[in-house]
């Protein structure tokens, strides 16, 4: 079975377990993260990670528990299929 890999994005204010929050929700849901990117500007938090979906059935599911993260840390947490992203985001 070929991987189907999504982006998961999370952006807002820095402050203590948005990490940990956001990896235990993958971690819980059996994904595995490929790759990360976290940048601190100033007090404005960034990641973008590439994460292995092939065995979810749903992003769905995974979008309603972002969610609830989202509105108790004040974040904007949002994930995509890789392919769906990138045609987002071509230049």
């Amino acid at each position: 079975m070929s991987q189907k890999r999504a982006v998961v994005s999370v952006i807002g204010k820095d402050q203590v377990g948005i990490i940990a929050k956001v990896t235990t929700i993958l971690a819980d849901n059996h994904i595995n993260v490929l790759d990360i990117s976290q940048t601190i500007l100033q007090d404005f938090f960034t990641m973008m990670m590439l994460v292995d979906v092939s065995e979810l059935e749903d992003l769905e599911e995974l979008q309603t528990a972002f969610d609830k993260v989202s509105n108790e840390l004040g974040l904007k947490i949002n994930i995509q299929l890789e392919e769906i992203f990138q045609s987002m985001h071509r230049v």
